[in-house]
């Protein structure tokens, strides 16, 4: 099977392709990817060599460049989007130009190849705030908070809309908050992890009791690689994490597992609209495809740890680069942020 992998170069895409070279000699990848802020090819040099993989640099937006990449695939995953919720809220314009109109070109272009599989892959973010002791399932009703959510929402609609109007062959998956390898170190995992390897503060947004489902990366590419292959068209399929922990308590399970001191939090400005809560319900794709998690949290962050000490060439690239003004802005200067659209200097959790 030949497969498009939109955003191959991100956090979750690279170890999608990765998971798929390293494991089966069945699958050819076209990755293609824009090559932002938080794409990095030097997440693939393990595969880079590979006969069966290829990487196509371009916009998801760009129908022409769309088109060329996709020829002669059979299948399309799509990873590609602008993913951080902060940067979201202070510059919303291009994570709607990339989450919606990318994912319209992308589905207007694959049903014109005759694709057979498309799937999605969105967030447990389109829920919103779930309240306490519910798990949200796939019939839940959608409710973003953040420009972010907003648009992942915007476009699974438009999906399922593709679905239902022209029997696209199309599939989405929702999956909790991912941690892992090759995660961009502005998200909280690698952010807390990064900066306790440093000796420096933790910033953890309010009171830090927001609760998330923690899905380590390679269990999320084993459920889409799932719904890739047995996933029933026009369904949505929950990918849910094993642990259910506040932020609070998975940055003090760093600093215990760093051998750092409690003293390093530091509690910041919260996020406007911050959700208090997401969980999922992910029996679904349990009892239909015969996935489940299978790496706790306990035994996920240690690994994830042990990675960013092995790899600090690959971290001090990146903290070198737009990051470090990033991190100046929003975690050194955060009570001076103005949450104003368009105002902000772009960046997300």
């Amino acid at each position: 099977m030949k497969i498009l992998v939109t955003g191959g170069a991100g956090f979750i895409g690279s170890n999608f392709i990765r998971y798929l070279l390293e494991t089966s000699k069945s699958y050819e990848i076209v990755n293609y990817d824009k090559l932002t802020y938080a794409g990095n090819l030097a997440n693939l040099e393990s595969v880079a060599d590979s006969p069966n993989y290829r990487f196509v640099k371009g916009d998801i937006c760009d129908a022409v460049a769309v088109e060329a990449a996709m020829r002669g695939c059979d299948a399309v995953v799509h990873f590609a989007a602008e993913s951080h919720v902060d940067r979201s809220i202070y510059e919303p314009a291009p994570v709607l130009e990339t989450n919606v109109k990318g994912t319209f070109t992308l589905l207007e272009t694959a049903q014109k190849a005759s694709v057979s599989r498309f799937v999605h892959v969105s967030t447990d973010e389109v829920y919103g705030d779930i309240p306490p002791r519910v798990l949200a399932d796939e019939d839940a009703p959608l409710q973003p908070s953040s420009p972010y959510s907003a648009s992942k929402a915007a476009s699974d609609l438009v999906v399922r809309s593709f679905v239902r109007t022209y029997g696209f062959p199309a599939v989405i998956t929702r999956s909790s908050n991912n941690y892992g390898p090759f995660q961009f170190p502005e998200k909280f995992v690698p952010l807390m992890i990064t900066n306790a390897l440093h000796d420096k503060q933790l910033p953890i947004y309010g009171d830090g009791r927001q609760e998330r489902n923690w899905l380590h990366v390679e269990d999320n590419c084993r459920g889409i690689l799932s719904v890739l292959e047995r996933g029933r068209i026009g369904e949505v399929y929950n990918i849910g994490g094993p642990d259910l922990e506040e932020n609070l308590t998975v940055a003090r399970r760093i600093l215990r597992l760093t051998s750092k001191p409690e003293s390093l939090l530091s509690h910041v400005k919260d996020r406007p609209g911050h959700d208090r809560r997401y969980a999922l319900n992910f029996s679904k794709i349990e009892t239909k495809l015969g996935w489940r998690p299978v790496i706790s949290l306990e035994d996920g962050l240690p690994q994830t740890i042990d990675w960013y000490k092995k790899n600090s060439k690959w971290l001090d690239d990146i903290r070198a680069g737009e990051y470090r003004l990033y991190y100046k802005q929003h975690y050194e200067n955060r009570d001076s942020l103005q949450v104003i659209a368009g105002s902000g200097t772009g960046a997300s959790e």
